[in-house]
């Protein structure tokens, strides 16, 4: 995305067109509205107590070819700390610590993972390193909330990134994506099982991932008719669900029974615009009801120049260059164009598409709209 004023020309002109810069405009048609067809419950829902959980380490990363962190007094103590677990006793303020990076090491641990098994992990500098390319992680230990240790990460690490140059004042750097970050895939192996419960009292809870009063209750009815009178809707974001006679001592069998049903989704009509990147995603439930649109353009131009002024003859003056800057503005015809109701967003797409409009006028349209009523759907800025 440009930013307001783009630069046309480094030395001479500069041109600043609020209205037509480059943006990207996403219309979803949604073919699950009302009447559209229908999904699997597994990929509207969760079952309650079958959540991930988060882990955090905090390690070192060596090998960094002196692009670690510039010898911080943490570093080096805990430098100093893992040299000291195998009988080496050096003083933290003699280590140098550019070739190593103190890191955050965090991961995410899904339900039911048995010891053994891994995990990938995000590595993140903590410090100053300026890359952590071509480093390699100390055993690091990940504790979950309740600070005991769950996982132990360790490995070569893999940086979708890179930083070239002289460094410090002696040129230019290139730097591509975020050097400082990494990933170490399948690097932590699992020392101990998180306890997860996911029947109580003979019941599971389904919660959906987007809350809705109409889906929960189409939930429950579809339960129902495949499994009779075992479900119940009890607010906008949870379903119980009650396990048949013959099934109390297989839920793994039930579950997989219940996310293999179909439902069909509420689709909310829903706008959402995110300025920062000019994407506009709208749902196919949208309605407008019958408005008039005045739309123009306005362009700003300011041009700069450098200008000579020479001094009178035996003056005693110097020559000076002093800049010049000239600002036009100029403002497009608009017209009034009127909308009936439109009952899909294809129509809707296809008139606002008839006026020329950009993607930043369209927003802006979207939000006038919205405030004259017109627009019955939810907008939201981001």
């Amino acid at each position: 995305m440009l930013r307001p004023c783009e630069m046309l020309n480094p030395k001479t002109t500069r041109t600043c067109k609020a209205l037509r810069r480059g943006f990207i405009v996403v219309l979803l048609v949604g073919c699950l509205s009302a009447v559209g067809g229908s999904v699997r419950v597994r990929d509207l829902v969760m079952v309650a107590g079958a959540r991930d959980n988060q882990l955090v380490g905090f390690g070192l990363v060596v090998g960094l070819a002196g692009d670690g962190d510039k010898d911080p007094v943490y570093t080096k103590q805990v430098i100093a700390n893992m040299l000291q677990r195998y009988g080496i006793n050096v003083p933290a303020t003699t280590l140098s610590a550019k070739n190593v990076g103190v890191v955050l090491v965090t991961a995410d641990i899904p339900a039911f993972m048995k010891p053994g098994a891994r995990l990938d992990v995000q590595v993140s500098s903590m410090g100053d390193a300026k890359s952590l390319q071509g480093g390699v992680l100390l055993q690091t230990p990940l504790l979950g909330a309740d600070n005991d240790v769950y996982a132990v990460a360790q490995g070569p690490l893999g940086v979708g990134g890179f930083t070239a140059g002289p460094g410090g004042g002696g040129g230019a750097n290139v730097t591509k994506n975020h050097p400082t970050v990494g990933t170490i895939i399948n690097g932590a192996l699992i020392e101990r099982e998180i306890p997860a419960k996911i029947v109580h009292d003979k019941c599971i809870e389904l919660l959906l991932r987007e809350p809705s009063f109409t889906l929960a209750a189409r939930l429950a009815e579809a339960i129902n008719q495949a499994f009779t009178n075992c479900a119940q809707a009890t607010d906008s974001t949870s379903v119980r669900v009650r396990l048949p006679e013959g099934l109390e001592g297989q839920p793994v069998d039930f579950i997989a029974r219940l996310e293999g049903l179909e439902v069909t989704p509420d689709t909310p009509a829903r706008i959402i615009i995110n300025e920062r990147t000019g994407t506009i995603v709208a749902t196919s439930t949208i309605r407008i009801s019958n408005c008039a649109i005045s739309q123009g353009n306005l362009t700003i131009t300011v041009a700069s120049t450098m200008e000579v002024s020479q001094p009178n003859p035996m003056s005693g003056g110097t020559t000076a260059v002093n800049p010049r800057t000239d600002t036009k503005v100029s403002e497009g015809k608009a017209n009034i164009v009127t909308l009936p109701e439109l009952p899909t967003v294809e129509k809707v797409a296809s008139s606002l598409n008839a006026l020329g409009v950009t993607p930043r006028d369209m927003m802006a349209i979207f939000q006038a709209m919205k405030q004259a009523g017109a627009l019955q759907a939810e907008l939201i800025i981001r």
